[in-house]
């Protein structure tokens, strides 16, 4: 997309749009060149952060637009996103386009990216935590534990319609490694049964992180074959990572309670 470095330096010029990860939550998760880059920014479109803290690093005079995913709204259609980041840099501002996690792990911030350079705009990119790999960390499982599993595999259960994507969930469900699965609880009737089908054990443990890092963090333990309708006896909170494979059977027990109390309570 181009033939410099991408990734953002500390100083950020007018003109520029610089995609920045702002991690699974919890704003002490943010890098130091996403502060600073918060600190200079004149524009920034945020995604539905799952914690809003970041935004407290923004410069006082900077514009703070929401273009994310709301309970009860619209989506931002992803080609007006991409107009107003053309349209800002093209306008002298430096545009900061703020996503959760890291933009370019499930984050569309390849797209937002290409149309930038389409557009002539130079951009950047500040990675950022991936809840991938936040998540289970948080709730103390190790993704690739040695001797439990030696690889991991990221998934979206949504593909650019908002279905389940076509892939291969057989040579998934057989891959013998761990399975980290994005923005799933929706659907994870299907994603169930699409393993299950593809010949992972209904035994296969599952460890469901809901709010990774923030303070409601909590994790339900069950297992393929249970894990929808346990899901949906407690009303899992969102957002969640779906661990799918042997290591998901370790992590912290503490970090259970808050589920477990919900698990009771509907009986």
């Amino acid at each position: 997309m181009q033939s410099s470095s991408a990734l953002a330096g500390s100083h950020f010029p007018p003109g520029e749009v610089w995609l920045c990860g702002a991690g699974p939550g919890d704003p002490e998760l943010l890098t130091l060149r996403a502060v600073q880059a918060l600190g200079q920014a004149d524009l920034i479109l945020h995604d539905s952060l799952p914690g809003r803290g970041a935004l407290r690093h923004a410069r006082r005079a900077a514009e703070i637009v929401a273009v994310g995913k709301r309970k009860g709204a619209a989506p931002v259609p992803q080609a007006k996103i991409n107009a107003r980041l053309v349209a800002g840099a093209r306008a002298g501002l430096r545009v900061l386009r703020l996503k959760g996690g890291d933009p370019f792990t499930f984050g569309r911030g390849g797209e937002e990216a290409l149309a930038c350079a389409g557009a002539g705009i130079p951009w950047r990119v500040i990675p950022g935590i991936s809840a991938g790999m936040a998540a289970p960390a948080a709730a103390g499982i190790p993704i690739t534990h040695r001797g439990m599993a030696s690889a991991v595999t990221f998934v979206t259960a949504h593909d650019e319609t908002g279905a389940l994507p076509d892939l291969n969930w057989t040579a998934l469900a057989q891959s013998g490694g761990t399975i980290a699965a994005f923005m799933a609880v929706s659907r994870l009737d299907e994603l169930a049964l699409r393993l299950l089908a593809g010949g992972l054990p209904a035994a296969t443990p599952v460890a469901l992180i809901s709010q990774a890092s923030l303070p409601g963090q909590a994790v339900l333990h069950s297992t393929l074959g249970q894990c929808t309708l346990e899901a949906r006896r407690v009303g899992l909170p969102t957002p969640a990572m779906i661990i799918i494979g042997a290591v998901a059977t370790l992590g912290r027990p503490a970090l259970t309670q808050t589920l477990e109390g919900l698990r009771h309570a509907h009986g």
